[in-house]
Parts: C-alpha cells; sequence; structure tokens
C-alpha cells in the first residue's frame, strides 16, 4: 500500500512538472511567434541563433532549427548532468517547437517598440521560468555554460553573459541594424529579470545569522516582538575557543529592517550575517500557513 501512495504521488508530481512545462512552452512560443518574431526581435543563446537562421532561411524553418541546434546540447546534457534533465529539456523543446508550429497564422502584435520589448520580453520570462522552475530548460547554451563551470570555473552567468554578447553582435552586424540588436538586448534584460522573478517568487527571503552575547534574551525578543521562529545553533570561537549559540532566522525583507533595528538595541555588539534565500521547501509535516507566526513556527519545526 505504501508503494502503491508513493508511485501515484511520483506520477502526480511529474504530471504537474510537465503540465507546467507545457504552459511555459506555449507562453514562450507566443513571445517569440506574435511579438519577437514579427519584430525581427531575438532572444540570446540557441532561441537567438535560431531566430536570426530564421530570418535569413525562412519562418517555416524556426521549429526545425530550434530542435537541430538543441540536440547537441542535449547530449551534452545526457553525459555530463543527469537523465532526468535530458527528459525534461527534451519535452520543453519539443513542446516549444510544436506551439511554434500551431501558432505559426497567430495574429502578430505590431505596436510601439517599447510596448513590444516589455509585453514581449515579460512573456518570454514567464514562460521561460516556468520551464526552468519545473526541471526544463530551453536554451542550450546554459547547459554548455553548466559544464565549463564545472571544467574551468567560470560562472554559469559569465558563460552566458559571453555567448549572448556574440549571439546579439552578430545579429546586428549580419543585418547591419545595430537598433533591432539594441532592442533585442533590452528584450532579453525583460525577459531575464521576469524568469528570475518566476523562478525565485515574490518573497524576498533572506536568511540571518546571528552571533550575541545575550541569545536567550534576543531570541525572547524576536520571537515575542515580531513573531519570528529561529533555530539555536552550536558554536565555537576560532580565537578564543569559547562556545557560543548562534542563532539562525529566515525573515521576509520586510521584516528585515525592524529585526536588525531590535538586535541591535538588545546588544550593539551582536553580529549579523544576511544572505538571500532563492527557495524554501516545507515539508508535508511543515505547511505553509497564511499568518505569520504560524508560518515561522512551521519554520523553525522544519529545521
Amino acid at each position: 500500500m505504501p508503494i502503491q501512495k508513493t508511485r501515484l504521488q511520483s506520477f502526480m508530481h511529474h504530471l504537474v512538472s510537465y503540465s507546467w512545462i507545457a504552459v511555459g512552452a506555449f507562453l514562450a512560443a507566443v513571445a517569440v511567434r506574435i511579438f519577437l518574431l514579427p519584430n525581427e526581435l531575438i532572444d540570446g543563446g540557441i532561441v537567438g541563433i535560431a531566430l536570426i537562421l530564421t530570418r535569413l532561411y525562412g519562418d517555416q524553418l524556426l521549429s526545425f532549427f530550434l530542435i537541430v541546434l538543441n540536440i547537441p546540447f542535449i547530449y551534452l546534457a545526457y553525459r555530463f548532468i543527469r537523465r532526468t534533465f535530458v527528459i525534461h529539456m527534451g519535452a520543453a523543446v519539443m513542446l516549444f517547437a510544436g506551439f511554434l508550429v500551431v501558432l505559426q497564422m497567430a495574429p502578430t502584435f505590431i505596436g510601439d517598440p517599447l510596448e513590444i520589448i516589455v509585453i514581449g520580453g515579460a512573456i518570454l520570462g514567464i514562460g521561460v521560468g516556468l520551464i526552468i522552475r519545473h526541471g526544463g530548460c530551453l536554451d542550450g547554451t546554459e547547459i554548455l555554460a553548466i559544464i565549463i563551470n564545472r571544467k574551468k570555473g567560470f560562472t554559469v552567468g559569465q558563460v552566458v553573459l559571453f555567448i549572448n554578447f556574440f549571439v546579439f553582435g552578430a545579429y546586428g552586424w549580419i543585418f547591419q541594424d545595430w537598433h533591432i540588436a539594441l532592442q533585442s538586448l533590452m528584450t532579453y534584460i525583460v525577459a531575464f529579470k521576469m524568469m528570475d522573478l518566476v523562478i525565485v517568487g515574490l518573497d524576498e527571503l533572506k536568511s540571518v545569522l546571528i552571533i550575541s552575547s545575550k541569545p536567550k534574551e534576543l531570541s525572547n525578543v524576536i520571537m515575542n516582538q515580531l513573531g519570528l521562529g529561529l533555530t539555536i545553533m552550536h558554536g565555537r570561537g576560532g580565537f578564543s575557543g569559547d562556545a557560543k549559540e548562534i542563532l539562525f532566522i529566515i525573515v521576509e525583507r520586510l521584516d528585515l529592517a525592524e529585526l536588525k533595528e531590535i538586535v541591535l538595541a538588545e546588544d550593539p555588539a551582536a553580529f549579523m550575517a544576511i544572505e538571500n534565500l532563492h527557495e524554501v521547501v516545507y515539508g508535508r509535516q511543515a505547511p505553509l500557513p497564511h499568518k505569520k507566526k504560524a508560518r515561522t513556527k512551521a519554520i523553525e519545526k522544519s529545521l
């Protein structure tokens, strides 16, 4: 019985993931077919190269170029990353290519360049963000970036930026029009920021480590005044060798200023290290309630 339940949960998880990947692929195809391609704009990476080739050799070859250009990177993902990622990426690419064919006769959006850049870029970013959030990928250059990161130490962002610099530069040089290259770059920036928002989410969470000589007093103040849960970790000073209690807290961005004010008011000598959190995952025993106090208690239990 537990095995059947686990299989059902796994099936439902995959069904939800592929459904969101399909939604993301459809939105990305809408952005390309209705906004970017008719207005001679491109995206970065493999999609951008496919759009350049499409403008050179014909609109009907877009899906073909997209699939062919991604095949080597799918193979690299199979060799150097993991097979489940290859399946998700393959599904995302095929769905994206299929939706591009279906939308070939869709009406195009012709308007002010700023409207095209913002709306088209936002829709593209939402689509790609949904795909990445659920384990897929449309841009094979990210696979190459991950491999280079492992081999040479360059960050994924640095490699992708380097590749896209040549993609947009080549577009402007081939068609001798640097205005469309610049507008394409602006569209890419809008898409990138929207993609990041979809992946990270609207809640900007921070993790805070506090080292203080008054850990108990600070714990009581933080829990009672802010309603925040926390975890007490035991550490030892590197130079002094003294045992210390370290407070670990997850806090929303809007509560961060008040948290710092309360900590420094209670202990002006306190040390705080603050980091950005992209995501916090709650287990079955720690659901995410709506009220802050209940939510933070759930965080404390999960830690």
